[in-house]
C-alpha cells in the first residue's frame, strides 16, 4: 500500500500501515485490498490526467470508491455460497489452479518466483482462484441470459426514442489524387495535376492514375479512400465532391497548409454517395438488442446485490 500511496499520490494513505474499509458479515475489507484493487485504474488515470492533480484525484476517489463497493459484492457473494451450503470440492479447486498456473505462469516454478517477489503465498493465491470462480459461478447462475428475453416491441421502442444515436451523414465513396506541394509558390505540381486530369477526362483510369501519380497514403489501392463521411473530408474536398454525381471526377482542388506544410492538389472520383439518414431498424436490430440485454442484466445484478445486502451486515469505516 506504500509503495501505492507513493506511486499514485493517495493522499492520507501513506502514513497508514493499514485499516479495515468495511465490515461484511464476519470479513473485513482493507485499505491495502482496496488500494491495490485500483493499481491498474491509477496507473491509468495518472496517464491520463498526471498534468491535472485536481482532477486526478477527482478520478481516483471515484475509483476507489467503485473498488470498495466491488470488493464488498464481492463479499457478499462469497458470503451467498456458504449461506445457501454450496459445495465446491477441493480436485476442482485442483484443476483450477493448475490451468491457471499453466495459462499465465507456464509452471509451478515460475508461480512461486512470482508470488515471491509479489509477497504472496501459494495458499492465499489457490484462495483467489477458489473465490473467483465463485464469484463468476453464482453472478452466471443468478444474472442467466435465460432471465432476459428482448421482445420485438422493445426493440422497436428504443430504436424510436433513440433516433439520434442512427443518424448517418452524408457519405462519399472516393478516389483521390493527391500530389503534394514542393512549397507555397509551386506551379509544376499544379501543372502536372492539370495533365492528369485532361488524361483522365480523356479515357485514362482514375485507378491507373493514382497508382502512378498520387502520392496519398491509399496509393497502392488506385487511391481507393471507401466511404467517407462528409465531417470527415477537409472543408474544401467536401465542397467539391458534394455537388458530384456517382461517376463523375472534380477539377484541381488546392489545399492550404499548415505550418511548414505547403498544401496540395488533389483530383477526386465520386464512385457513389449515400445521403444522410437514419439507418433502418433492420440494420441495427442486432446493436440494440445487445443494448438492452447488456442493460437488463445490470439490473438483474444490481437487484441480486441489493437483496443479498439485505441480508447481510455491512459497515463502512
Amino acid at each position: 500500500m506504500l509503495a501505492a500511496a507513493v506511486c499514485f499520490s493517495l493522499p492520507l494513505r501513506a502514513e497508514l500501515v493499514d485499516g479495515v474499509k468495511a465490515v461484511v458479515s464476519s470479513s473485513i475489507v482493507t485499505i491495502a485490498e482496496v488500494d491495490d484493487f485500483v493499481i491498474p485504474a491509477a496507473q491509468a488515470l495518472r496517464r491520463d490526467y498526471g498534468g491535472d492533480p485536481v482532477m486526478f484525484q477527482q478520478k481516483l476517489d471515484s475509483a476507489l470508491n467503485d473498488g470498495l463497493e466491488q470488493l464488498i459484492e464481492r463479499q457478499l457473494i462469497l458470503r451467498d455460497f456458504d449461506v445457501e451450503q454450496y459445495r465446491l470440492p477441493d480436485t476442482v479447486v485442483d484443476e483450477m489452479v493448475q490451468e491457471r498456473i499453466r495459462e499465465r505462469f507456464g509452471d509451478r516454478i515460475t508461480l512461486m518466483k512470482t508470488l515471491q517477489a509479489q509477497g504472496q503465498t501459494f495458499e492465499k493465491f489457490r484462495q483467489e482462484v477458489r473465490d473467483q470462480y465463485i464469484v463468476s459461478a453464482l453472478r452466471a447462475k443468478n444474472i442467466s441470459p435465460d432471465k432476459v428475453i428482448i421482445s420485438p416491441y422493445k426493440v422497436e421502442t428504443y430504436y424510436l426514442a433513440h433516433q439520434d444515436d442512427f443518424k448517418v451523414e452524408d457519405e462519399i465513396k472516393l478516389r483521390m489524387i493527391v500530389l503534394n506541394k514542393t512549397s507555397a509558390d509551386d506551379t509544376n505540381t499544379l501543372g502536372l495535376a492539370n495533365e492528369i486530369l485532361t488524361k483522365i477526362k480523356e479515357g485514362a483510369a482514375f485507378s491507373e492514375m493514382a497508382s502512378i501519380y498520387s502520392q496519398g497514403s491509399q496509393r497502392n489501392q488506385g487511391g481507393d479512400w471507401g466511404w467517407i463521411e462528409r465531417s470527415k473530408l477537409r472543408q474544401e474536398l467536401a465542397d467539391a465532391a458534394l455537388p458530384l454525381k456517382p461517376g463523375q471526377v472534380s477539377g484541381v482542388i488546392e489545399t492550404s497548409g499548415t505550418g511548414e506544410t505547403p498544401g496540395a492538389y488533389y483530383i477526386m472520383l465520386v464512385e457513389d454517395k449515400h445521403p444522410a439518414h437514419v439507418k433502418p431498424l433492420k440494420d441495427v436490430r442486432d446493436d440494440i438488442e445487445v443494448t438492452l440485454r447488456t442493460q437488463l442484466q445490470k439490473q438483474l445484478e444490481q437487484q441480486w446485490i441489493a437483496q443479498l445486502k439485505k441480508k447481510t451486515f455491512i459497515r463502512l469505516f
